[in-house]
């Protein structure tokens, strides 16, 4: 019958038989030695070979018999039971006489018996790998490392976690207060943690990260309070970056990466969070001190640190807001009190533009330098500039300040190269950005431009065009294409010159004549007195009018006196002299020519002038620098009463002498503004409606005020417009609700 059922003659182990004399005592025995240190041969670390294999065949035969001699279930509960008296009866006692002894004897005690308890795990498994290749599968169990695992959890793990974790944080803590620990120690301790998770990091983050992210809280709960009470804001600020960092770096030293992001997060609401507006209105350090002392290191530190907080700079942005206005304003204020104290108002406060540009650069270089051009922060420069370039003091606006600078910049008297005239108009269109009103920059800038091009005083034709393109690029083509065509004029008036002065050497006139053309709708408005000329001039008037007529049938020419210029040579004593002058001057000094004498209603009747005109006019050659004429009785200001001749001791050191005129025109009129502004309005009303053909009334002013880019009207005039439409029936109210309206 045993050779029936044993066809190999193999002998039977019984379970008792095979586990007491072969598995125990070669193997479990043997092995529990060796960890224990009590053999001292070179066998230490492992078995040799043929002894491996004897206890593995004895094994394999164990759980290879067949039933009732199969002892596979046996072996694996025995399995586990080995393990774990190993671990009651060894290891837990070794561990609790370690405790209370200090946090690195404890857990150096751990390692040790962690790293055994892994050398032991893997030979049981490598002793019964026959159990894990079927007996475990075919049943569901857990694997033999798996189970050994386990056991560790459950009895040396669970019943430890306490004070490995009491003694793990307080390492971390005398790190953090300069001491040097054993990190190997720490980063070995932690990885047992992540082992118990049994693939997972619950363990590890249930028993050691959570009390750690408490233990870090209240670590730093008590240095802020102690940092806050002793440091100024830069000094708090230094600390407080060096911790983040040494968290950061503790976390890639000995903790797992998971944990980085909370504990950072738990150190930033403790140190920084909770202490934000303390730090930035710190009395004699917060973020106003380090701005108006130019601290420009800390002020990055402190964005590098409040960037990490989810509305962490939005305070800083603030505060750099509303002082950079208050800088602004200190200039406005300068301003005024140079008015105050009696200073001319006057259009041209060159000083005042400049300390704009310099603070606006200034704090530009900020933005881009200490607070890497993050937006919130060049929102709030514009939200600060937009307020000071929009207070006005004195008679002149600041776009007309602005506008007069650029002036002085493109003339040909400001000394200046191609670079540095480039350079200036860039820093005023970045000004001119934050005007509300810049239809007005426009208007009186067109008027300077006409007056700078036709008095031949722009420094570069190239500067200029630079200098529209700018505005272009900034405000769209609408805004400077009046400028643009001015600049083409002079361009195509240029060729037609060269083309008349051929022309005109057929006449043999006495004059050397030449004519501007302008379109009328792209130049300024101008007085334009009818006054009587010298005949010579009305003869190269009437051949210039004939060619132009020929080459231009359907256009139609008006002369503009008022914005001719001549040259007149003049004879004073033995000295002759070339005068530039006005055309209205010239025909004025030709009158008086040869010693005539005439007073001022007869001057104004031969020159058909009115006194509105005369006065100005005469003005300039007899109370100006260079008096040309006299007047009698002498006094700076011209009477109907005064008589005028030519003054024969007038005397100067240069030959070319340029005699300057008072502007008969304003610079700009602000009903024509307003009009153009009304119908600006009107236009965007009436656009917006007939795409959108029925619309609520405050959804039509936001429409109306998001398109109108030049200038910001007030609501009620934008109401005012919208009854006018409706009046000339472009819209009507809507029968069912007055608050909406209809296109027509």
């Amino acid at each position: 019958a045993i050779m029936a059922n044993n066809p190999t003659n193999q002998r039977i182990i019984q379970l008792q038989q095979g586990w007491d004399e072969e598995i125990k005592v070669k193997a479990i025995d043997v092995l529990e030695d060796m960890l224990n240190g009590g053999l001292k041969s070179g066998k230490a670390n492992m078995f040799a070979p043929k002894e491996y294999v004897n206890i593995y065949t004895v094994c394999y035969d164990m759980c290879t018999q067949r039933s009732p001699y199969n002892w596979s279930r046996e072996l694996y509960n025995r399995h586990g039971e080995t393990i774990e008296q190993y671990l009651t009866s060894t290891v837990l006692p070794a561990l609790r006489e370690k405790t209370g002894q200090g946090g690195t004897i404890l857990l150096t005690e751990l390692q040790a018996r962690w790293t055994n308890h892994q050398i032991m795990n893997k030979w049981l498994k490598k002793f019964f790998t026959y159990l894990d290749r079927y007996y475990v599968k075919h049943h569901s169990l857990p694997t033999l490392s798996q189970a050994g695992l386990k056991h560790f959890r459950t009895h040396i793990y669970d019943e430890m976690k306490s004070d490995t974790t009491a003694a793990i944080l307080a390492l971390i803590d005398e790190e953090r207060d300069g001491e040097i620990i054993d990190k190997t120690l720490i980063k070995s301790s932690v990885e047992l943690y992540e082992s118990m998770g049994m693939g997972s990091l619950d363990a590890y983050a249930a028993d050691l990260e959570a009390p750690l992210l408490d233990s870090t809280r209240a670590y730093y709960v008590k240095k802020r309070q102690e940092w806050i009470e002793t440091d100024s804001t830069p000094d708090y600020l230094i600390k407080a970056e060096r911790a983040l960092n040494e968290e950061r770096n503790r976390v890639g030293d000995y903790l797992n990466s998971a944990s980085e992001v909370k504990l950072l997060r738990v150190c930033e609401e403790e140190i920084l969070e909770k202490v934000e507006s303390v730090l930035l209105e710190k009395e004699g350090s917060g973020c106003r001190v380090l701005l108006a002392n130019d601290k420009s290191e800390d002020l990055q530190r402190m964005f590098r640190l409040f960037s990490r907080l989810e509305n962490g700079l939005n305070p800083i942005a603030t505060i750099v807001e509303q002082f950079i206005s208050a800088m602004g304003l200190e200039c406005i204020d300068k301003r005024k009190a140079r008015l105050d104290g009696g200073e001319k108002d006057k259009n041209d406060d060159p000083k005042f533009v400049r300390s704009l540009l310099s603070l606006h650069d200034k704090y530009l270089g900020v933005i881009k330098s200490d607070f890497s051009g993050h937006s919130l922060f060049q929102k709030a420069l514009k939200d600060a500039f937009v307020e000071i370039m929009n207070k006005n003091v004195g008679q002149f606006t600041n776009a007309e300040l602005m506008s007069t600078f650029c002036d002085r910049v493109l003339k040909s008297n400001e000394k200046l190269n191609d670079a540095e005239v480039e350079e200036n108009l860039d820093r005023v269109v970045q000004l001119f950005s934050y005007l509300t009103d810049k239809d007005l920059f426009a208007e009186i800038y067109r008027n300077q431009l006409a007056k700078r091009l036709l008095n031949q005083r722009s420094s570069s034709d190239d500067s200029e065009k630079i200098m529209i393109a700018k505005l272009k690029m900034q405000c769209g083509t609408q805004f400077t294409a009046k400028m643009e065509g001015m600049l083409g004029d002079l361009a195509v008036g240029s060729d037609q010159r060269s083309e008349f002065e051929s022309k005109m050497k057929q006449h043999k006139s006495k004059l050397d004549f030449s004519a501007q053309v302008l379109t009328n709708g792209f130049w300024p408005t101008y007085k334009s007195p009818e006054v009587a000329l010298v005949p010579e001039m009305t003869q190269c008037m009437d051949v210039f009018k004939t060619w132009h007529d020929e080459k231009h049938a359907k256009r139609k020419i008006s002369w503009v006196f008022s914005l001719g210029n001549a040259t007149v040579r003049g004879v004073f004593g033995k000295k002759s002299y070339d005068l530039q002058v006005t055309t209205l001057q010239a025909v004025a000094l030709h009158a008086l020519n040869e010693g005539q004498s005439l007073s001022f209603v007869e001057l104004s009747e031969k020159l058909n002038l009115e006194e509105t005109i005369m006065k100005p006019l005469m003005h300039s050659l007899s109370c100006g620098k260079y008096r040309v004429l006299t007047k009698s009785p002498a006094s700076n200001k011209i009477n109907n009463t005064d008589t005028f001749a030519a003054n024969p001791k007038f005397s100067c050191n240069m030959r070319k002498i340029r005699i300057p005129m008072a502007s008969l025109d304003t610079n700009h009129s602000p009903k024509k503004l307003e009009d153009n502004r009304l119908l600006a309005i009107e236009a965007a009303i009436v656009r917006i409606m007939k795409a959108r053909k029925t619309l609520q009334h405050q959804q039509l002013v936001a429409e109306v005020l998001s398109q109108l880019a030049f200038f910001k009207p007030n609501p009620r005039v934008i109401k005012k417009c919208i009854e006018t439409l409706i009046d000339r029936e472009y819209l009507e109210r809507n029968a069912d609700s007055s608050q909406m309206y209809n296109y027509l």
